[in-house]
């Protein structure tokens, strides 16, 4: 079901009459509250807005794993039926997680649509959650910065790889996750602490 509505709503967004741009997207953003885009100024605001957002990401992240409310999660993650036995109404949580997480991502791709100038379908394609995927497993699961460093490694790796060998991006992007699925279980980020145990 839930397969079917993504697919519908990715072909609404491909279609041109729908006032959505079609396979170009939304492009030619000029200003953003009244500001030019292309303004340093505005770039400089933009960016420091996008570093703001991400540490104070991060600090909620680590603020709840480490309250009442992040161990019922990890509860929730680990054994949901043993959970609700003890008592804990699971919808609830997991609601207010999924609205929590729908938040941070509609307010980084408000700021991702004007420093990068266009916003397509493309973006909704499946290439793009198999790469966050690639991004935590390779940074490290079950830490915050552990992502943080995947999606950067991931990213400079694309770039790298779309320039000199775009055909094969997806290609690499699947061998490193096979790569460190079976070799890094704990990512970039459990090799680091290993390293510093010795």
């Amino acid at each position: 079901m839930t397969q079917a509505l993504t697919f519908a709503g990715m072909l609404l967004f491909f279609r041109n009459e729908t006032g959505f741009g079609g396979n170009n997207g939304f492009t030619d953003f000029k200003t953003i509250l009244g500001f030019s885009i292309s303004a340093p100024a505005t770039r400089a605001t933009l960016f420091f807005a996008t570093v703001a957002l991400l540490a104070g990401s991060l600090l909620l992240g680590w603020r709840l794993a480490r309250s009442k409310f992040g161990r019922v999660l990890t509860a929730l993650r680990d054994a949901e039926n043993r959970l609700m036995f003890c008592g804990y109404d699971t919808r609830g949580y997991k609601l207010f997680i999924w609205t929590l997480s729908a938040v941070l991502c509609g307010l980084a791709g408000a700021l991702y649509v004007p420093q990068v100038g266009i916003i397509n379908p493309s973006e909704m394609a499946p290439t793009q959650s198999i790469e966050a995927a690639v991004w935590v497993a390779l940074g490290g699961r079950g830490t915050l910065i552990g992502p943080l460093l995947g999606a950067g490694i991931v990213n400079g790796m694309k770039s790298w790889f779309t320039v000199a060998f775009p055909e094969y991006w997806l290609f690499a992007l699947g061998a490193l996750f096979i790569v460190v699925t079976l070799y890094l279980p704990k990512g970039v980020i459990g090799l680091l602490r290993r390293r510093g145990e010795q």
